[in-house]
């Protein structure tokens, strides 16, 4: 039987928030250790949070975690648009209270492990489209088709995110999600070029869902629940 949406809204909000506290928190230990997590260690944190996360509440909400990604689905027709807002409202709440905890935590480090470009805002919007498409186009083919190993769907996400995460970083700082840079931006009050991470991942997740869907055959395939 299928969650009530306030259950499925709970569980995300869970969700997004060991998320943004993980992620977010390991780039603030991170700036307070000196470097001692690493560039890739960040981004390890990042594919192994997701990867929990999923396990823990993915046959609860779906395991969104992500305004893009439910949107994503929403234009695929996998998810319904009346329950968008719901979602979102979880996310970006749940998004906040994990960073607020690492300000309660070690009061302001710098960003608060937010996403910024590195180069121009143009650059980095243009890299946050492909990221997020590669992003939804993966959860599309684990959560939506009959035919992928649904048991993987977690690892199969998770590595995504944190491969996105180790090459992307440097670049965009891989938000994928604006929750995600909802979050730290609230908790620094760092709201520098945010309007990227508005933008660009809805296009990307909108992208990738489309995508996926032109590939599947209608009689081969039965879409899952």
């Amino acid at each position: 039987m299928e969650s009530s949406l306030p259950k499925r809204s709970l569980a995300e909000g869970i969700g997004t928030f060991g998320l943004v506290f993980a992620t977010a928190g390991a780039n603030v230990v991170n700036e307070l250790s000196d470097g001692r997590i690493t560039h890739l260690g960040v981004g390890l944190v990042s594919g192994l949070i997701i990867t929990a996360m999923i396990y823990a509440v993915g046959h609860i909400s779906g395991a969104h975690f992500n305004p893009a990604v439910t949107v994503g689905f929403a234009a695929a027709r996998h998810f319904p648009v009346k329950e968008l807002p719901v979602y979102w409202a979880a996310q970006l709440v749940g998004g906040s209270v994990g960073a607020m905890s690492l300000l309660g935590l070690f009061g302001r480090v710098g960003t608060m492990g937010g996403t910024m470009p590195r180069g121009s805002a143009l650059e980095s919007f243009g890299f946050e489209i492909p990221l997020t498409f590669i992003l939804m186009f993966v959860i599309m083919a684990v959560a939506t088709d009959s035919r992928a190993q649904g048991g993987q769907a977690a690892l199969a996400v998770g590595v995504t995110v944190g491969l996105n995460s180790i090459f992307g970083g440097p670049i965009s700082g891989a938000s994928m999600n604006p929750a995600r840079s909802f979050g730290p931006a609230l908790a620094a009050w760092n709201w520098g070029d945010h309007w990227i991470y508005w933008t660009a991942p809805f296009v990307g997740a909108v992208l990738g869902a489309l995508a996926y869907n032109l590939l599947r055959s209608s009689r081969e395939d039965t879409p899952k629940p």
